[in-house]
């Protein structure tokens, strides 16, 4: 892979992560009646799961990659 086309990987990758991540926590701290009822390390540690396999399935592939 050519250094250009492993850049473009990793901004669509990461741009998907954070997505992911995103919607993780907002579904997460959605589902708190109130917001102190929210926990916060559950909420961080989940997303964060959430984003590390939202990049392995980037593996996979990329459909905005496809020509």
């Amino acid at each position: 892979m050519d250094s250009k086309k492993a850049v473009r990987w990793f901004r669509a990758a990461g741009r998907r992560a954070v997505k992911t991540m995103a919607q993780t926590a907002a579904a997460m701290i959605g589902t708190a009646v109130v917001l102190s009822d929210v926990d916060w390390l559950i909420v961080i540690s989940s997303s964060l799961l959430s984003g590390v396999f939202s990049l392995l399935t980037s593996i996979a592939g990329l459909p905005e990659l496809k020509p």
